[in-house]
């Protein structure tokens, strides 16, 4: 399997390298030269195995040379065997057609562990037996940071800086970042939004005179292995909600684009989904754009649903690629405008395709708490506040297949917005119990390129 720059300039690179680049020479992201599919008899198969197996069946054309099936599983059972439930992401049951795929059973309670203590694996494991050295930049709204500092915390050839904006993300969210003492794990609070991290990490990769002097890679995802990572508990659901007998919806929380970009690769790769529900809070920039063609920025709104206060969506790029001819040059040029101007109207053929699949709610904090009290009252779940966002998207979208909504964090993450939608405090699970009592460490600084930069060179390990 060969990747592709969505803007047409980088060279094509195998699953290997694509993993340890991130980000693409010519600013693009990756993405396969073509989609692999399986048959109704090989997603039928999928309903007796476990979620490692599961995971190798749909991941294993991905790789394609880089990992033997063999190598592959090994390391999705180390990767998955750090989760604190037998089934890695179970499915609850809330009514007679809703359901919650819970991804937050991992070591730092949110969806992101699934894709990223994979990546942290593959990291170390493409590493071994070179001197590379490998300067992670990344940029989180909340949960990325946290699941990929868990993730490469201690791994021989690897650094991580971590941007996160300043008093914008929960202090479990924070604390999960900063209490990690690992030599190789630096937190950057950056007083800006999370658009301006995301901004400031993409400058880095593009500056020549930085990228060339570090070996730079990306957890963000913007990096292929983690959306491919995200694909598996698509596949893993809707079999068992019987699949490929029957089609199933999906309603996903948000912000990046990436976990629901996961869920079109699975339709791409065969998957009866039968519709994609895009679920923002009332930064909405998506559900513009795929109700009208609007895309196009405005002031972040802070809300209790951090991950989600985003305005430009890295992962829409590929589905806008995909949906365009892929035709990188003309890809460019779009995305070229809207850097500069903040605004651009999707083309014809992008808002036709994406209809095909994709439905839009935008929900705002009033029916967020809503979504929270029914879950509770209704079908005894405590969910959180980026969950309960999916929820309601779901409810209103509800139709003649089973509806599931991926409940993306425990709902301690965020015990203040819980509390006051549901009276009910959640307490922190015992592994991650003493979070209060440690140590924090962490610097923050101006959200210009010349002070995060400058930072982090002062402390990075350059090429050899």
């Amino acid at each position: 399997m060969r990747y592709i720059s969505t803007r047409g300039a980088a060279p094509a690179l195998d699953f290997r390298d694509v993993t340890l680049a991130g980000l693409a020479s010519d600013g693009g992201l990756y993405i396969p030269e073509r989609w692999p599919t399986l048959t109704r008899d090989e997603i039928a198969a999928l309903a007796g195995l476990s979620y490692v197996d599961t995971a190798v069946a749909v991941m294993v054309p991905f790789v394609g040379d880089s990992l033997t099936r063999d190598e592959l599983k090994a390391l999705c059972a180390a990767a998955y065997g750090r989760f604190d439930h037998a089934a890695v992401t179970p499915l609850v049951q809330l009514d007679h057609d809703q359901w919650l795929l819970e991804l937050f059973h991992g070591p730092t309670l949110a969806f992101k562990d699934v894709a990223l203590q994979l990546l942290g694996l593959l990291f170390e494991k493409f590493l071994s037996g070179s001197d590379r050295h490998l300067t992670i930049v990344g940029a989180t709204s909340g949960d990325t940071g946290s699941a990929a500092i868990d993730a490469v915390a201690g791994r021989a050839g690897v650094d991580i800086f971590m941007l996160h904006p300043e008093g914008r993300v929960s202090d479990v969210q924070r604390r999960q970042m900063t209490t990690v003492g690992a030599p190789n794990v630096h937190n950057i609070a950056i007083r800006g939004d999370f658009d301006q991290a995301q901004a400031l990490v993409k400058a880095m990769f593009n500056d020549p005179a930085f990228s060339g002097r570090f070996d730079l890679s990306a957890v963000n995802s913007i990096n292929w292995a983690r959306l491919m990572a995200q694909v598996v508990y698509y596949f893993h659901a809707a079999v068992r909600l019987g699949a490929p007998e029957r089609a199933v919806a999906f309603s996903v929380p948000t912000g990046n684009f990436g976990d629901v970009f996961a869920g079109y690769v699975a339709a791409r790769m065969g998957l009866p989904v039968a519709r994609l529900v895009v679920a923002t809070n009332v930064n909405d920039i998506l559900a513009r754009a795929l109700a009208s063609g609007d895309y196009s920025c405005r002031e972040v709104v802070p809300t209790p649903t951090p991950s989600m206060d985003i305005q430009v969506s890295s992962n829409f790029e590929r589905l806008l690629f995909d949906l365009g001819g892929r035709d990188g040059a003309a890809l460019a040029e779009q995305m070229r405008g809207f850097e500069a101007t903040r605004a651009m109207r999707l083309t014809n053929a992008q808002r036709e395709g994406a209809a095909a699949l994709f439905a839009s709610e935008r929900v705002d904090v009033d029916d967020m708490a809503l979504a929270m009290r029914w879950a509770s009252e209704h079908a005894g779940q405590v969910i959180d506040p980026h969950t309960a966002i999916g929820f309601a998207a779901a409810r209103r979208q509800a139709g003649d297949v089973p509806m599931v909504t991926l409940a993306t964090a425990h709902p301690a993450k965020f015990r203040d917005a819980v509390e006051r939608a549901t009276g009910i405090r959640p307490s922190l699970p015992a592994r991650v119990g003493d979070l209060f009592e440690r140590e924090e460490r962490f610097v923050t600084l101006d959200a210009t390129f010349d002070a995060v930069s400058g930072y982090i060179a002062e402390r990075a390990i350059p090429r050899g």
